[in-house]
């Protein structure tokens, strides 16, 4: 079920979940070192897409080699230190790495939340099962629900949509049959010129029987590289409106409202975050997010799990000289980052503690889905 029976959605698709680690927020008011809840990141740089509103491709930085021997002692490291959830949700199409099944199985051994976010196209349907048996839950990044604007939109040819929409049905054929608690869902990246393909996916997911569809905004960066222009949200209301109206009991479609129509606008200036809900690249890099990958922020960049163990990456002095200074007046996320980072709503709660006298939210009803993804 995927509305409570007071009709509130399960999947807390457009807020944050740190009323359900207060003991964290309190370690670090206090200004003790804490360990990530979250961690994003990626087995690789390489993706098999072209997609039209790609972030990834304003954040070049040199790639290394992730070999399975690293990226299962990052796993190993994290669940030692305290991380609870890791996404391979990154810079990078993880399911290019030949570790994929490994690393999401060695990360489920060793407690952590697992997580993966996909364009599907190369997920191997053998090892499908073996992957949704581990995974908390598992993401196609699909921003179209016809193969012709699927084809533009993606860039690649659209017997890749037919490929993908039945890798789909086979993912959730196989949690069915096997009673799997994985959930399934698919994202929008929504780029204004995309309108037309918000009501034919609302459709598709309810006719494949995904758990949810999730509608997000498009991130651009400080130049805005990507030209999104998002006054043009604006005149999307309805459309949205009418799209959520596709959801019943077992299918949720959300629209991610509170980004989607803050015209990519911040209310703070001072980046609290990264401590909470930290982000790394495909190539290996640690850095705060996913905003400050490129090379031309190495001032911000902390380490390599290649050449050093993210323990001791966490451990170094050099990590927290990084958060407190993005955490300083001497940084303006403002006007020093791209627009709508995952660390957003974090971020908006943490300021208004820090800054403005708030407190954290009250826990009200049972926890939501995939609390420690943040």
């Amino acid at each position: 079920m995927h509305k409570k029976k007071n009709g509130s959605q399960q999947y807390l698709l457009d807020d944050h979940k740190l009323a359900w680690h207060k003991d964290r927020v309190d370690a670090w008011l206090r200004g003790e070192r804490i360990a990530p809840i979250t961690i994003d990141c990626a087995l690789t740089r390489r993706c098999s897409y072209n997609c039209v509103y790609c972030y990834s491709k304003l954040q070049q930085n040199d790639e290394k080699k992730m070999t399975r021997e690293v990226i299962f002692r990052f796993l190993d490291d994290v669940a030692e230190i305290g991380v609870k959830a890791v996404s391979f949700v990154s810079d990078g199409e993880s399911t290019c790495s030949p570790y994929l099944r490994d690393s999401i199985v060695r990360g489920r051994e060793n407690g952590l939340d697992m997580a993966l976010g996909t364009n599907g196209y190369l997920l191997d349907p053998k090892e499908l099962k073996d992957i949704m048996t581990a995974l908390t839950y598992l993401r196609f990044n699909i921003s179209a629900g016809e193969a012709h604007r699927y084809s533009e939109i993606h860039g690649v040819g659209e017997k890749c949509y037919h490929r993908v929409v039945e890798t789909i049905k086979k993912a959730v054929q196989i949690k069915k049959e096997n009673s799997l608690k994985v959930t399934i869902g698919i994202q929008m990246v929504l780029m204004p010129e995309f309108e037309d393909q918000i009501l034919p996916l609302s459709q598709l997911g309810r006719d494949l029987g995904v758990d949810y569809l999730v509608i997000k905004h498009c991130s651009d960066d400080e130049d805005g590289s990507l030209g999104v222009d998002y006054s043009r949200y604006d005149g999307m209301i309805n459309t949205l409106k009418k799209a959520e109206q596709y959801s019943t009991e077992t299918y949720q479609v959300s629209a991610k409202w509170s980004k989607i129509f803050s015209h990519g606008k911040r209310s703070y200036s001072q980046c609290f975050g990264p401590p909470f809900i930290l982000q790394m690249s495909g190539s290996g890099l640690v850095a705060p997010c996913g905003m400050l990958f490129n090379d031309k922020y190495k001032k911000y960049h902390i380490g390599n799990i290649v050449d050093q163990s993210f323990k001791e990456i966490w451990e170094s002095d050099r990590y927290w000289e990084v958060m407190d200074l993005i955490a300083s007046n001497k940084f303006d996320a403002k006007t020093m980052c791209g627009t709508l980072c995952l660390q957003h709503k974090v971020n908006e709660c943490l300021d208004a503690i820090k800054n403005q006298g708030g407190s954290l939210p009250v826990e009200i009803g049972n926890p939501p889905m995939h609390r420690n993804f943040i």
